[in-house]
């Protein structure tokens, strides 16, 4: 410790100290890591939400079902056996158009058959305007088909046909969407053309 004139001792003297100058650079240097940290951040968030938002919208087209079923499901009887079925179906409103187009090779749409015997993954069936803005086979909104499966066409794997009591499951497998499942049991008094329940 040296002494000044009046010989008071100085205890700070010859020793450097940290400016103003010098904390504002490091207060500086502190603000630039923070707001580059929290860009980072922030942006990494933003990214994760959008992602999070696609997922749900992605999860919703395919949970969504864009048609459903309308009215009652009728079997057409051969030999006491269901060899026909004709339901109508209704697109859901606010719901893309599904194409029925029914052209070998060029049909997007399938339905499949099961039953405790036998399963078959893509079943003929045809398809009738009821209802149709349009000259296509796009279900649109407000619009009606009646879709026709036929269960003993050639080449079909449904062996037994079914008869009374019997269960069975058609699913209707559009492109995009989810799939419309229709259960029924054929009745125990059968004429050529029942109400399936």
């Amino acid at each position: 410790m040296s002494r000044g004139r009046n010989g008071i001792r100085r205890p700070n003297e010859g020793q450097s100290g940290i400016t103003g100058l010098e904390t504002a650079i490091i207060l500086i240097a502190f603000i630039m890591v923070a707001s580059v940290f929290s860009y980072v951040i922030l942006s990494a968030g933003l990214f994760s939400s959008q992602k999070a938002k696609e997922a749900v919208h992605t999860g919703l087209q395919k949970t969504r079902s864009s048609v459903d079923l309308k009215g009652n499901v009728l079997g057409w009887v051969q030999h006491g056996n269901i060899t026909t079925v004709y339901f109508t179906v209704v697109s859901i409103p606010g719901a893309d158009a599904v194409d029925f187009t029914n052209t070998t090779g060029s049909r997007s749409l399938v339905i499949s058959y099961s039953d405790k015997h036998t399963y078959d993954p893509d079943v003929t069936w045809g398809v009738t305007r009821l209802t149709s803005t349009g000259n296509d086979y796009l279900l649109d909104e407000n619009e009606l088909f009646q879709v026709t499966v036929y269960l003993n066409a050639p080449g079909s794997a449904i062996d037994p046909l079914p008869g009374p009591y019997d269960k069975f499951t058609l699913e209707v497998k559009p492109p995009a969407g989810a799939t419309l499942t229709i259960e029924r049991t054929v009745p125990a008094r059968v004429n050529e053309l029942v109400t399936l329940y």
